[in-house]
């Protein structure tokens, strides 16, 4: 039996050890998704992207997802990963794992005794992880993507 797994993860690169450089403004309320108001009366403090999104930068790396079957999880084709490697791999948390040398990206969960790979997208199988050659390359704690007409 095959098994898809169309959303990869391709490891990009790894996060800075040194931080910082590339601070952008912070503001200091959150927004509605509903009236606008002018952004500059909000500003607060600068915030380092970076410094936000890798907490531990020595097991931190980047990667892009291919595919889509982690769309209930907001993991698009294309989209930036977060990955760290010294987090462990909980059931319910998103790991990018190589299966059989094939690395991808999936929800991590346990049934009874057994242990799955799941996608969010109900289109795609559960991958059951016995008798598979596994390697675990991270759990992932941020994705990063464009919105339609945004820039990526």
């Amino acid at each position: 039996m095959a098994f898809a797994f169309r959303t990869r993860a391709w490891r990009i690169g790894r996060a800075s050890l040194a931080a910082g450089g590339s601070f952008l403004p912070l503001m200091g309320c959150r927004v509605r998704a509903g009236f606008p108001s002018p952004a500059d009366d909000h500003l607060d403090v600068e915030i380092d992207l970076h410094a936000h999104v890798v907490r531990r930068p020595a097991s931190t790396y980047f990667v892009r997802a291919e595919g889509d079957s982690m769309l209930g999880d907001g993991i698009h084709d294309g989209d930036l990963l977060v990955v760290d490697r010294s987090l462990e791999p909980l059931p319910g948390r998103v790991v990018v794992i190589a299966v059989d040398g094939e690395p991808t990206v999936k929800r991590l969960e346990r049934r009874g005794e057994q242990t799955f790979l799941v996608a969010s997208n109900p289109r795609f199988p559960a991958i059951p992880l016995e008798g598979r050659e596994c390697a675990l390359w991270g759990v992932v704690t941020h994705v990063l993507h464009a919105l339609p007409g945004g820039e990526s």
